[in-house]
């Protein structure tokens, strides 16, 4: 499980960084530029969500005594 949200973590970053590049700086709220923001929003929320996660598991691992 730790593995497998370290990977959506750099996925979600890696799509961050791909959005951020389809950006046309001129006019970034029309055509695809607009897909792109939402796209980073999207993924930034994602990225988000799953830091939450980690350390809501770590939190519980630690009331249980376990280590994560």
């Amino acid at each position: 499980m730790k593995i497998f949200l370290r990977i959506m973590m750099v996925l979600a970053l890696g799509m961050m960084i791909f959005n951020t590049t389809l950006i046309d700086w001129e006019a970034p709220t029309q055509g695809d530029s607009l897909v792109a923001i939402i796209g980073i929003l999207a993924s930034g929320s994602a990225l988000l969500l799953l830091w939450i996660l980690i350390l809501s598991l770590k939190i519980t691992a630690q009331q249980k005594g376990r280590k994560f």
